[in-house]
């Protein structure tokens, strides 16, 4: 399901949260979908399962994944994101755009980007 990237400096419990993330955001993990147990991803992935744990405490803080005692976790539904997460990737939103306009990049081609995004979002298609 996911791999980590050995040479990458972040942390694993990073490089997990954000793969799950991203098979969320772009559809390959739908909404309610059982996602695979602390026990189960550790072992696959030959890493302590504390590290699994800790990624999936923060995906369910960020409102992406739920956790149901005695049946596992699964990937929430969109309305459950929380606004503090929704207001970071603002944040991000902001200053990626502060720095194309920068660049000297045209608003209407900041928005073609956006717009082809949500599109392919709203399709069920991979970005």
């Amino acid at each position: 399901m996911i791999q980590l990237d050995w040479g990458d400096s972040r942390p694993l419990y990073e490089q997990i949260k954000d793969k799950f993330k991203t098979l969320i955001i772009t559809g390959a993990l739908k909404e309610q979908d059982k996602i695979p147990s602390v026990r189960e991803l550790a072992g696959s992935l030959a890493i302590n399962p504390n590290t699994i744990q800790r990624a999936y405490k923060e995906l369910e803080e960020e409102g992406y994944i739920v956790s149901l005692r005695a049946k596992g976790s699964f990937v929430a539904k969109r309305s459950d994101v929380s606004k503090e997460a929704q207001n970071a990737l603002y944040k991000h939103l902001r200053e990626a755009a502060a720095e194309l306009i920068y660049q000297g990049v045209e608003l209407e081609r900041i928005q073609a980007e956006i717009e082809e995004i949500y599109g392919t979002i709203k399709r069920g298609e991979h970005i």
